[in-house]
Parts: structure tokens; C-alpha cells; sequence
């Protein structure tokens, strides 16, 4: 097995032991007594992949011993635990390991840099396993950065990503939202405010750079309207109106009414964004 390239500079002196040399000491463990590295950031495993290894197993055995050390009760997963699944849906009952001393900083540093040199993980794991070293081994963002190899801001904008409200996660976990949408959502202080952002992009499919756009016009200062326009501005009927153009043009829309006559204010972003529109109301597209 090659050196992976691009690993993080404070585990250059710990991958050479990952490698299974010829030299080395392969016993035959059972799969009772193995059990998966409770620093696993990664949460979720493909099951399609894990059912073609194990066909491949079935077929040819294991071919590449996993990497192990000995804990109290057993052995603990150091690399492997894709292995270690396969065969068991294969119906083994041991696997070739060898056993090798890694202390528990180690093994959270190897399990996450490896798993995100494969891109397993997801934003919110990465932010979650980032915090997990930061609390368990008191580690500053610039000492993580050096044992990761990657930036300080790198480390940064991952964390902050933990502030966000739950569902929020949730929807960059699954998918349904980026990290660049969820960095830009990041910045915004109300908790409701980020919510309606993060709904408002999935329901209109809003671009990073849309939402980023939409959330400068958040913080620009807002003229203030007399008490009776603002009483007219709570006509249900224009509320409604402005809801149907909202989802028919996606973007922000205003209606100003008095006196049986007003205007209606389209909002855009961009150059593109505002051939879009031009394109909606002139009928090219639907």
C-alpha cells in the first residue's frame, strides 16, 4: 500500500504504520472480537459498496489485513471498519489483522484525515469530528489546522457551521443544502431569520452567490414608512399578491398601493438574474 499523498503534515510519522509490510505479524482475529474506532466521524456507510465487497470476500477472502490495537475487552478498528462489515455480511467469522500500539489521539486523527481524503464524510461530520479533537486534546484552530493540513479558515468556517440551528444541519447532512449556502447563513444572527433563508433556497433552488446577494439586501438600512402606509402594507389581499409573484418570479417582490393605483417592485441580483426575469415576463419561459 502507497503512502496516500496529501494527508495531514502531523501524521507524515504515523501513515508509514498503517502500511502492511511483509515483515509484518498477521494473525487471525475474530469478528467478536473486533470493534468498530469509537472516533469514527463517519456516521453513515454506502450499503451498495459494503454488499459488492462482500461478494468480492466471498469470492476471494480478505485480501488486505486490517489494522488493530489491543483494548481492554478485544481489539479496536484503527483501519478497515469497511472490511470489517463486509465480512461480516459475508458470514466470516475472522479477518486477517495485524496489531499495532496508536494512542487515542492517534487513532481520532487517523480516522478522520483518512476519511476525508476518500471524501466519505459530509460538511456537519467533518464540523463535528474538527470539535471532537478541539475538545478532546485541548487543541487551538491553529494547532488542528498544522495536524490536519489544512487552514485556519478552513477549520473556522467548518466549526461555524455547528451554530446553525438543527434542521438547518440537517439539511446540509442530507444534501438538500450546500456549504456555501449554509457558510452564507452562517453570518446571519436570527435563528428564524437563518431557518426561512435555508427554506426560501431549497424551495427556489437559489444559487450560492443568489442567496449571499439576497442576504446583503437583509442588512441594508430599510426606509421607515409612515404609520398609515405601513397599516395599508398589512392588506391581506396585497399580502397575497405578493406571495403568488414571490413563488411565480422567485425572487422578492413589493407591492406599493394607495388610492387605487401603485407600483410592483421586482427585485434581482445579478445580470443573469435579471434576464431571467425579463425572460418570465415576456413569456420565452415558463
Amino acid at each position: 500500500m502507497n503512502k496516500r499523498a496529501g494527508l495531514g503534515r502531523g501524521l507524515d510519522a504515523l501513515i508509514p504504520s498503517l502500511d502492511v509490510k511483509e515483515d509484518d505479524k498477521v494473525i487471525e482475529i475474530s469478528l467478536k472480537e473486533l470493534r468498530p474506532n469509537p472516533y469514527q466521524p463517519r456516521k453513515t456507510f454506502n450499503q451498495d459498496s459494503i454488499s459488492e465487497l462482500a461478494a468480492s470476500i466471498k469470492e476471494h477472502g480478505v485480501i488486505q489485513p486490517i489494522i488493530v490495537r489491543s483494548v481492554l475487552r478485544g481489539y479496536e478498528i484503527i483501519a478497515g471498519e469497511r472490511r470489517f462489515r463486509a465480512s461480516q455480511q459475508s458470514g466470516l467469522e475472522r479477518i486477517p489483522a495485524v496489531v499495532r500500539k496508536f494512542t487515542d489521539q492517534q487513532v481520532m486523527e487517523i480516522a478522520l484525515i483518512e476519511n476525508v481524503q476518500r471524501e466519505d464524510l459530509n460538511a456537519i461530520e467533518i464540523a463535528n469530528a474538527y470539535q471532537a479533537l478541539v475538545d478532546q486534546f485541548s487543541l487551538t484552530q491553529e494547532e488542528l489546522s498544522v495536524k490536519v493540513g489544512k487552514s485556519r479558515s478552513h477549520i473556522a468556517n467548518f466549526l461555524r457551521l455547528l451554530q446553525l440551528p438543527d434542521e438547518i444541519k440537517q439539511h446540509v447532512s442530507r444534501g438538500t443544502i450546500s456549504m456555501g449556502h449554509a457558510r452564507a447563513i452562517a453570518g446571519v444572527k436570527n435563528d428564524k431569520q437563518k431557518k426561512e433563508l435555508a427554506e426560501q433556497t431549497i424551495k427556489n433552488e437559489w444559487s450560492v452567490r443568489h442567496l449571499e446577494d439576497f442576504i446583503k439586501t437583509l442588512d441594508e438600512p430599510q426606509p421607515k414608512e409612515k404609520p398609515k402606509e405601513i397599516s395599508k402594507r398589512k392588506d391581506p389581499y396585497i399580502d397575497q399578491l405578493e406571495e403568488n409573484l414571490r413563488n411565480r418570479y422567485r425572487t422578492t417582490v413589493k407591492i406599493k398601493h394607495s388610492n387605487n393605483k401603485g407600483k410592483i417592485e421586482l427585485l434581482y441580483y445579478s445580470k443573469d438574474d435579471l434576464e431571467r426575469l425579463l425572460e418570465l415576463l415576456e413569456g420565452k419561459i415558463s
